[in-house]
């Protein structure tokens, strides 16, 4: 997955409780501030960087954060400053809002601004990511949200992500957007790779250089695993987007919880139940 001395990932749902014990956010911020150092909030996804951004400054101060820096990229020309570039260096941890997705990817993405993260996060830095900045965290993400006709076939439009973690897909909101059928069929058309549906305010948190995670927040993650099916059959009618899939392997992971993202399988706990 990623090299043992990369930092922790924290990828959430959507919608992180921000008012209550705010679980999530609170355990991102221990995290980050046990790393040392400050703690960077991207806002190039949202169309509100000021609103976005300040909102989450105030929450991580709360939380315990000596030093939250706001990061406003908007454009192409900006990630390729030196003065955002170089505050890469002093951050302990990158939050990266929510917002679309593709705003990420074709402002960020291949800067130098994206290799300095990319960098840093190598050397230990944590990055988190809610919504469309859990969706950019895997090398393969889900850039539209209906299907697509496309050949006469339909298709779940898969693009390039930030590549923090290989041979996963994220797709977020999951349960409260009923988002199973798109993971699943996106799973069909790429059976190697491991679909990941996040809940919201509901995370994975991922440890140990990407070898498992562990699920924090109010509700669960659902794992689709399709490599080791045997039998798949897309639809290639126009209005249609059914698919029949066998063999496919499928984990409801509750809070607590660990997945070990090499074997593929869930870690059981001592007094947990077989697979």
């Amino acid at each position: 997955m990623t090299s043992n001395s990369s930092g922790d990932l924290f990828i959430i749902g959507g919608n992180e409780d921000k008012e209550g014990d705010l679980e999530v956010l609170s355990i991102f911020v221990q995290d980050a501030i046990q790393n040392g150092g400050t703690i960077g909030v991207l806002t190039t996804a949202t169309g509100y960087p000021e609103e976005v951004g300040g909102e989450y400054r105030d929450l991580f101060l709360k939380l315990g954060a000596s030093n939250v820096e706001l990061v406003h990229i908007d454009t192409r020309t900006k990630a390729e400053e030196d003065r955002y570039t170089q505050v890469v260096s002093s951050l302990s941890a990158l939050f990266i809002t929510g917002g679309d997705q593709n705003r990420l990817s074709s402002i960020i993405g291949g800067t130098t601004f994206f290799k300095e993260v990319q960098k840093a996060w190598q050397n230990g830095m944590i990055i988190a990511g809610t919504s469309a900045g859990a969706a950019i965290m895997s090398r393969h993400m889900i850039i539209s949200g209906k299907t697509k006709v496309k050949h006469d076939k339909i298709n779940v439009e898969i693009g390039v992500g930030f590549g923090f973690l290989e041979d996963v897909v994220i797709d977020q909101h999951f349960s409260q957007r009923a988002r199973f059928g798109r993971l699943l069929y996106a799973i069909a058309q790429n059976p190697q790779i491991i679909g990941v549906g996040i809940d919201e305010n509901t995370a994975i948190w991922v440890k140990d250089g990407g070898k498992y995670f562990e699920v924090i927040g109010e509700h669960s993650v659902t794992v689709i695993d399709g490599c080791k099916l045997s039998f798949v059959d897309i639809a290639d009618e126009a209005e249609s987007d059914e698919v029949t899939i066998a063999g496919v392997s499928l984990h409801s992971i509750a809070k607590g919880y660990q997945f070990d993202m090499e074997k593929r399988q869930l870690i059981m706990k001592e007094k947990g139940t077989a697979q």
